[in-house]
């Protein structure tokens, strides 16, 4: 059974010239103990659907059709109030600039105590040390010091690390990590990686992880969607994704990677660009950048389907009729 689910999702943005769809009827989920990661380029959509799971779209987002279900219970409708109580205990969240989920007039124990005590029914002493063990965990050296330090007193990465403890510290079913290692160094990417690695096999922790980084990808998740212009393109075990991409935008991502085992002298890159919202092209929204395109690619927009390589593409060439004869 599983622990998210995501079905026909739409998030709308209403504009003085019209509605603009930036999640278009969006569907996945993802079990107990896995990985999901989102990738695709800026503009994609795969932070707005995040942002929506977890019930923070900026206004005026909002989500305009389809539902959300976390433990078989729905979330998309519920009152701001009792979201955020989910929000806490049960979601967790990892953003890319740390800076935003931590407030700078407290200490970075007296934040984690607050969401302890704030979740869990345990006296103060247990929630400082709770809290310091929890530092611990996701790295910070001398956690019992540095529980009295403000967040500024810390570098980028042991920022990142302190937002991780706040993520987890209540062992929420499910993380949405919206590019977690982004400007952080190899080191300390492998290791929050790993921490999230550790968290899914111990705990049955569920994390969405949004990335644009496709070795993040390779090294961390179980399956992979790959979404383009509030669609999803792609969605499949993480190795057949990787290694047998079938939709020709996942084919082009995958060439524009660098890789260790072969030299190449240039890298392939997709022609064109992402459409902004406002120019989104009938059909297939890939079109226009997709070297197989044919005639019905430009009128008829594509679900996913299924394809000969283990996954499932929002792509015509697996549903074409049988040449005559």
């Amino acid at each position: 059974m599983a622990l998210l689910e995501v079905d026909h999702l739409r998030v709308e943005f209403p504009t003085r010239r019209g509605i603009l769809v930036a999640v278009d009827d969006v569907s996945f989920s993802i079990e107990a103990g896995e990985i999901l990661g989102v990738v695709g380029e800026s503009g994609a959509g795969k932070s707005l659907t995040g942002a929506a799971v977890i019930g923070l779209l900026e206004p005026p987002g909002r989500i305009a059709a389809g539902e959300i279900r976390l433990d078989r219970r729905r979330i998309d409708d519920l009152p701001e109030e009792e979201m955020r109580r989910i929000r806490g205990r049960k979601i967790g969240a990892i953003f890319q600039d740390p800076l935003t989920s931590l407030n700078p007039l407290y200490t970075v124990g007296e934040q984690l105590v607050e969401t302890i005590l704030t979740h869990e029914n345990i006296g103060a002493a247990a929630a400082r040390q709770r809290a310091v063990s929890l530092l611990r965990e996701v790295g910070i050296p001398a956690p019992e010091r540095r529980m009295d330090s403000y967040p500024h007193t810390f570098s980028g990465g042991m920022r990142q690390r302190v937002v991780i403890a706040l993520a987890i510290a209540v062992n929420p079913r499910l993380i949405i990590a919206d590019e977690p290692t982004t400007a952080l160094d190899v080191s300390i990417q492998a290791q929050i990686i790993a921490l999230l690695k550790r968290m899914c096999r111990d705990c049955g922790t569920a994390v969405m992880l949004v990335t644009h980084d496709m070795g993040v990808i390779a090294e961390t998740a179980d399956r992979v969607a790959v979404m383009y212009a509030g669609r999803m393109a792609e969605i499949g075990n993480a190795r057949d994704v990787i290694k047998n991409p079938r939709h020709p935008y996942t084919a082009g991502l995958m060439r524009s990677v660098p890789s260790l085992v072969h030299d190449v002298e240039e890298l392939a890159q997709i022609d064109g660009s992402m459409p902004s919202l406002d120019a989104i092209p009938p059909g297939c929204a890939f079109h226009p950048r997709c070297p197989h395109a044919f005639a019905r690619c430009r009128v008829e927009r594509p679900d996913l389907l299924e394809t000969n390589g283990g996954s499932r593409a929002a792509c015509w060439l697996y549903d074409q009729p049988p040449a005559n004869g």
